[in-house]
């Protein structure tokens, strides 16, 4: 096993997590945004639980997870490298560090650790077995250079595993104007922020740009239908995150978006139409890095 990377003290971690030049991020960490990666979390669990399955996380290995956000992706790696393994959560917002700490202790979990920094600058030398991330490539301008980063914390042989959007295919049949509204004002958002919404079809040159061997691929998406879907409420926060963002690149209006009421429209016009609704495609890519 490689040498124990060393991780930044509490001062080194709150200078490492200022905002670098090469992040896009722009959906912010306050409660409430953090209650939503909640519940997008349990949405993708089922896609992420079998990317890692593939991947091969395996009981005792030492995981590093970029972008922890509220913890969802670490806690389900720790469910795979059991009480012999462990987990590293690092994320640069303190909110969301404190929001995964908590839980972490609220739902007993020992084998996982939350760190405050950019995870691209975070210092180390090779010492995990995985390098894991879901959603957090898309909001680096040079996806490449942040990995070729982040491998430096791996030892030779490790996992890479990242999962990242398609946005282009969320979508509703018959035509629910209301929500392919939104997914139109989401999209230009997180473009104009820089992001890049259609990541998960760029892993695979991105990996071997990176100097990994190509990678496994797979797609999921969920479909919704019903009163009971996720997706209404799962779209009307993500909107509700980014309208700070969506006024001050003049996507739309507050008064136009009417976010309070926002996910029962959703929901009532998608019913009245007896449609469904596609939510984001979410491409996982998986190698192992050279020995």
């Amino acid at each position: 096993m490689s040498t124990t990377p060393r991780f930044p003290s509490e001062s080194e971690g709150r200078t490492l997590a200022t905002p670098s030049h090469g992040n896009s991020y722009v959906l912010g960490h306050s409660e409430r945004k953090l209650d939503r990666l909640s519940l997008q979390a349990r949405m993708f669990a089922p896609f992420t639980r079998q990317v890692f399955q593939e991947a091969g996380l395996a009981p005792g290995m030492r995981v590093l997870e970029v972008g922890s956000g509220s913890g969802d992706v670490a806690f389900l790696a720790a469910e795979f490298v059991g009480p012999r393994g462990s987990v590293v959560g690092v994320d640069r917002a303190p909110a969301a560090v404190e929001r995964a700490q908590l839980r972490a202790r609220q739902m007993g979990i020992a084998n996982v650790e939350f760190v405050e920094a950019d995870p691209v600058l975070m210092p180390g030398e090779e010492g995990f077995d995985a390098i894991v991330g879901r959603l957090i490539l898309m909001y680096y301008h040079d996806p490449v250079d942040a990995l070729r980063k982040l491998l430096g914390h791996l030892r030779p042989g490790g996992v890479v595993a990242f999962q990242e959007f398609d946005l282009t295919n969320c979508k509703s049949l018959p035509v629910s104007p209301t929500y392919d509204g939104c997914v139109t004002w989401i999209i230009q958002t997180l473009k104009r922020s820089g992001a890049r919404t259609q990541l998960g079809l760029e892993l695979h040159q991105i990996f071997l740009s990176a100097g990994l061997p190509a990678p496994s691929l797979r797609l999921d998406a969920s479909l919704g239908a019903g009163s009971e879907s996720p997706a209404y409420e799962l779209v009307a926060e993500v909107v509700r995150s980014l309208l700070p963002a969506m006024e001050k690149f003049a996507v739309v209006t507050p008064a136009r978006v009417r976010i309070d009421t926002l996910a029962d429209r959703l929901r009532e016009e998608v019913m009245a139409g007896g449609g469904i609704v596609v939510a984001p495609a979410l491409i996982g890519a998986w190698t192992r890095k050279p020995t």
